[in-house]
């Protein structure tokens, strides 16, 4: 671990991106960026190299749980763990890994949006992620407080990397604000994380980045400790 300017040993947290994609990793790590502060943790993105492209249906979430589980028990100079992939994949056996906090984004992101607004809309890269997200919610009982979700039909590196992809979320953003009555928006794809404050301001509403959110209680659970 590093030194703190004060002397004592820095903290870290891992954020793990559970697909191959680095784009994705490097997104993340720009998106994070702010959340380094002198004497904070020190927050590190990884990719999962064993991981598919992108994590886009059930056979991928399933995939990753193992090797999810393999990272969190052998990384025995980490804090705190994020998984930054909308699905929380593997988060309840990396959870029985390790004593050490491990946060899923899409479960922070929620928690985090319910602090922001009565009502939250959530932006999908495909239609097919919807039910897996959906059936997520109704298990942690949130579903008088959901707006809906709606998806920009696109995949998790062109979310990444495409050059539509913020005029598409702010076509679906609106949407979820004036079909659906959403006064608070969550990004549901780890990918989308670049694109958090122009499409706020576009939508004149708070917009969630999930992984920020993590990571924002990662450090609460283990800079005041």
């Amino acid at each position: 671990m590093a030194a703190s300017s004060s002397g004592g040993t820095r903290r870290r947290i891992l954020v793990v991106n559970p697909n191959s994609n680095a784009i994705v990793t490097r997104g993340l790590a720009d998106a994070l960026a702010p959340a380094s502060f002198a004497d904070g943790p020190e927050i590190e993105c990884v990719t999962l190299n064993e991981g598919p492209y992108g994590v886009e249906t059930q056979e991928h979430v399933e995939s990753v749980a193992l090797p999810l589980r393999r990272l969190v028990a052998g990384s025995n100079n980490v804090d705190a763990f994020v998984i930054a992939c909308y699905s929380d994949p593997g988060l309840h056996v990396c959870r029985e890994a390790t004593e050490r906090p491990v946060f899923g984004i899409n479960e922070a992101g929620v928690l985090t949006a319910l602090a922001r607004g009565e009502r939250f809309g959530v932006i999908a890269i495909g239609q097919r992620s919807i039910r897996r997200h959906v059936r997520y919610l109704r298990q942690m009982g949130l579903m008088a407080r959901f707006a809906g979700e709606r998806p920009l039909n696109m995949s998790v590196a062109e979310t990444a990397s495409g050059d539509r992809t913020l005029e598409r979320m702010i076509e679906v953003g609106r949407e979820l604000r004036d079909a659906d009555g959403a006064d608070v928006i969550v990004m549901g794809c780890a990918g989308m994380a670049r694109h958090r404050r122009p499409l706020e301001a576009a939508l004149g509403v708070p917009v969630i980045d999930p992984t920020q959110a993590a990571v924002a209680m990662a450090i609460g659970a283990v800079q005041f400790v």
